[in-house]
């Protein structure tokens, strides 16, 4: 799972200043395009007043960016201010442009004197003001996207980080359950007399916390990882239990690359172990398996139980935390099954996307 990076400050400075100035660049291209025709239409040489109407969209660009710089510190406003504000700007922009395209068309003109008309500069301001306040709400409207779309990164990411929060919580809560399991073996050991295994119990277990507890719980790890710290989990076990205890593991290869939740088997180990073997006299086998059906991975873990020991249906603090976290980590469709499958068998299955990769950095 790959957390979302949120653009910084100075990042989206960046990219608000190069969005603008492009869409300040095209909207004026789009202006010199559609209005050029008109001089072919009024019987004139479109080629004419082009370099004026060049100047002026090179006016319109430096304006269009300061009124992006405007409109963008004005963006908590309400609407309507924001409405007023365009107004404004496209009228006093418009007044002084209107002038310039005067001015220019005189010059373009010369030596034939031009007189000022007052009625072709209010159309003037008047087609410009249109101009103007047509990019203002187009901006408003960039910014409004660009807000809309900084909140859901931010949303995303909070909710990631109280994934995160809450996987961790989980991870953490099965720690301490498996550490006074794995106590509890060795003391058990101890008492026997065996200060051998116990010693090579401890070793273990040493490497065994070392291997695990710095696992990210967010992290994803192949298959086949994640069986290897199992077998390390069950070797420490077979020490105490190694008369008496049975472990078959079927894993196709194909399976092997298939990504899961870091340790999300340890907690079913521990259970059969626990409840398996350590409830029983009679030796028991613990079988760890694994098929697909389409895009759904399923793995289980088996063992046996002593006919005088069932405890129910019911599923622990371990095999809760369990189901809890292949739902949070899988919210596409993901559980957790538990029950008797004979009178002395019972099974624990996980159901989960099937996802074959390389377990991420």
């Amino acid at each position: 799972m790959k957390h979302i990076a949120i653009p910084t400050d100075s990042f989206l400075d960046g990219r608000f200043r190069a969005t603008t100035l492009r869409l300040a660049l095209i909207y004026a291209a789009a202006e010199l395009l559609i209005t050029s025709p008109i001089w072919l239409i009024i019987g004139d040489n479109p080629l004419k007043p082009f370099l004026g109407k060049l100047v002026l969209e090179a006016v319109f660009v430096v304006l269009a960016i300061l009124f992006a710089q405007l409109l963008s510190r004005m963006r908590d406003q309400p609407y309507a201010t924001q409405t007023l504000a365009c107004l404004l700007l496209s009228l006093v922009s418009s007044l002084g442009m209107s002038l310039l395209d005067s001015y220019l068309y005189a010059l373009i003109m010369s030596p034939v004197v031009v007189p000022f008309n007052i009625m072709d500069y209010g159309y003037a301001v008047c087609y410009r003001m249109s101009i103007f306040f047509g990019w203002s709400f187009l901006f408003v409207a960039l910014l409004n996207h660009m807000d809309v779309r900084d909140r859901d990164l931010k949303l995303i990411a909070s909710r990631e980080e109280a994934l995160a929060a809450q996987m961790r919580a989980l991870q953490y809560q099965i720690n301490p359950h498996f550490l006074f399991n794995t106590l509890n073996s060795i003391t058990g050991v101890v008492e026997e007399g065996a200060s051998q295994r116990a010693e090579r119990m401890i070793m273990s277990l040493s490497a065994f916390l070392r291997s695990t507890l710095q696992l990210d719980p967010m992290r994803e790890l192949r298959l086949a990882d994640e069986l290897a710290l199992q077998k390390e989990y069950l070797d420490i076990e077979k020490e105490r239990f190694s008369d008496r205890m049975i472990v078959r593991i079927d894993i196709p290869t194909e399976l092997e690359s298939a990504m899961v939740p870091s340790l999300i088997l340890q907690p079913l180990v521990e259970n059969a172990v626990k409840h398996g073997v350590g409830g029983s006299a009679d030796e028991v086998e613990i079988h760890i398996r694994a098929g697909w059906v389409g895009e759904t991975l399923y793995l289980s873990v088996e063992n046996d139980v002593a006919a005088s020991d069932k405890t129910g249906d019911g599923l622990g603090i371990g095999l809760a935390n369990v189901a809890h976290r292949v739902k949070t980590h899988f919210p596409e469709g993901a559980s957790l099954t538990a029950g008797y499958i004979e009178p002395t068998r019972y099974r624990v299955s996980l159901k989960m996307p099937l996802r074959i990769g390389r377990a991420e950095a």
